[in-house]
């Protein structure tokens, strides 16, 4: 199935699309040069036909994130963050977005 991705605001850059089977991990990807130190990483997920829904949000360092049997990653220095899917399934087919906010 496919993963597709969307900028939601200028300051972050992603893949335009990504692609895996069912069952095989897969890593979306998201960089943030321009982080402000007070900007919080946000991650959401559009369903077909739903709204978006935040999936994922920190400051720093590394979550699991139980709900979608995945993780976030977010480097040191903040510039990029990544949200790792382990065993992603055909219900987890979306539009993924990357934000930078409070």
């Amino acid at each position: 199935f496919s993963v597709a991705v969307a900028v939601a605001r200028g300051q972050v850059q992603q893949e335009p699309s990504l692609e895996t089977t069912e069952g095989n991990s897969i890593n979306i990807t998201c960089s943030h040069p321009k982080i402000q130190g007070t900007d919080f990483i946000h991650w959401y997920r559009q369903l077909p036909g739903r709204g978006p829904e935040l999936v994922a949000l920190t400051a720093r360092g590394s979550k699991e994130l139980p709900d979608i049997s995945g993780q976030l990653l977010v480097s040191a220095d903040r510039r990029w963050s990544a949200l790792w899917l382990r065993r992603p399934r055909l219900g987890d087919a979306a539009v993924y977005y990357c934000a930078l906010g409070p």
